[in-house]
């Protein structure tokens, strides 16, 4: 995969269909590498006429990792990260995307949205929250999961998390042989548990970003699981009552995972509010 130094990182990324088509930046989760993001899903809005652009954010897969940091010192910011995703687009001679973020990543392009605003034709937030904490709380279960130290040992390692994932992942569509073989693929790609916990304090660090989210002039589409117990549905329901004009998607059986079985009706929904979006945008003089 092509990697392009961007915002004072190395950013390894990936592209699917044709430069001129439609530009479209997914955006990963806490410690989810590129390929969080299937291969599979990215080909469907591809064939849909979209240029996707998928990447590992800083700290994970294959871009720059900031080892031997005290995560205590909080070594970069949520704004830094979703700069990370601006500065790539723009190296890659694309002036303004379609911004996708799910999780962690939908904090990221909520914060693109913010403070990029003009690189920004639309936003989809997918089953994450706004910053304040009363709203989109995990479970117990689902908090300790999360954080559970990963294993050094691959079987382990791929036998605990997929234990872990099942936990909050949609329930009616979960494969464990499947998270198998995808945690055993990425592990096999990059394997970096020290960028967890910097991650995680780029997060704690963030804040509520309801004020400004509430300025927002972006076509915006917020989709959640009613089943997700890691960022619960009422994340979703505060970031559409927030951003003007944004409609929320609540998606029955879906948890805090995009399972096959509803690519379609993901990339359906998705390219439907972008081209509406398409109709008001207007380029940045």
């Amino acid at each position: 995969m092509p990697r392009i130094h961007a915002n004072n990182i190395d950013i390894e990324y990936e592209t699917f269909g044709l430069p001129d088509g439609v530009p479209m930046l997914m955006v990963n989760g806490f410690t989810s590498q590129l390929t969080g993001i299937e291969k599979g899903l990215c080909e469907a809005f591809a064939a849909a006429g979209r240029y996707v652009i998928r990447y590992d954010n800083r700290d994970v897969g294959k871009s720059t990792w900031f080892d031997g940091i005290d995560p205590s010192t909080t070594p970069y910011s949520i704004s830094d990260m979703a700069a990370d995703g601006m500065e790539l687009i723009r190296a890659l001679g694309i002036e303004s995307a379609h911004i996708f973020g799910m999780s962690m990543g939908g904090m990221l392009v909520q914060r693109m949205a913010i403070n990029h605003p003009g690189q920004v034709r639309s936003l989809t937030s997918v089953m994450s929250n706004t910053g304040n904490r009363e709203f989109g709380a995990s479970t117990a279960e689902a908090i300790t999961a999360l954080l559970r130290p990963a294993a050094e040992d691959r079987t382990t390692y791929i036998e605990q998390s997929a234990h872990d994932r099942a936990i909050w992942s949609s329930k009616k569509f979960f494969d464990l042989d499947w998270e198998k073989q995808r945690l055993g693929r990425d592990r096999d790609r990059a394997f970096h548990p020290d960028g967890n916990a910097r991650q995680y304090a780029a997060i704690m660090a963030e804040g509520p970003r309801e004020e400004a989210l509430a300025q927002l002039c972006v076509p915006t589409l917020v989709l959640h699981g009613l089943d997700d117990t890691l960022i619960t549905p009422s994340g979703g329901e505060r970031t559409a009552e927030l951003i003007p004009g944004s409609t929320l998607v609540l998606v029955k059986d879906m948890g805090h995972d995009l399972p096959r079985e509803l690519w379609p009706f993901y990339v359906g929904l998705i390219t439907g509010h972008q081209n509406r979006a398409e109709l008001l945008w207007k380029p940045v003089a």
